[in-house]
């Protein structure tokens, strides 16, 4: 039987600290298992404590390269994608290994940005990311840039819902 929490674990390729926070399971679907984090929630953030100041839901989807933070005003990235390894889970704990790449919706104004391709190169060379590996996530970064701007779900609607649940 799964807890209502799971841990959620970031590290990047080379096995550092990234993200480390607890979760509320809000629901599983056909897009994913969705998690909810509520404003000051104690977190970890690059190896060292944080406090979430701004609440948001967290989809991980089943067996994608990515992870979506769908975030309410104030915070001026209303959808946050996270280029990462597909979630491993092991019981209540998801891990994930961070890919540097983001992808990122804006509140208003609704530009897409893609993120950190620098950091992704830098990390490629220093990491020696395997071929296999890099074709994944720039081929994700590519599909959620689409769907980021076209009103594919979960970005469109789908998340509103569970989003309603952490404000």
């Amino acid at each position: 039987m799964s807890s209502d929490v799971v841990r959620v674990v970031y590290r990047k390729y080379d096995g550092a600290a990234h993200r480390d926070y607890p979760a509320r399971r809000l629901t599983e679907d056909d897009l994913g298992t969705w998690l909810g984090v509520a404003r000051g929630t104690r977190s970890v953030y690059h190896g060292r404590p944080s406090v979430e100041q701004i609440p948001f839901v967290l989809l991980v989807p089943h067996g994608a390269w990515w992870t979506g933070m769908f975030n309410p005003p104030p915070r001026t990235s209303e959808v946050y994608c996270d280029i990462a390894t597909p979630a491993r889970w092991e019981g209540d704990t998801v891990h994930l290994v961070d890919l540097d790449l983001d992808v990122v919706r804006r509140r208003g104004t609704g530009a897409v940005e893609l993120r950190d391709e620098d950091e992704f190169a830098e990390h490629r060379r220093r990491f020696g990311y395997p071929d296999e590996l890099v074709a994944h996530a720039e081929a994700a970064a590519r599909w959620l840039f689409d769907a980021l701007g076209d009103g594919t779900e979960p970005f469109a609607t789908a998340y509103r819902k569970w989003l309603a649940l952490v404000v």
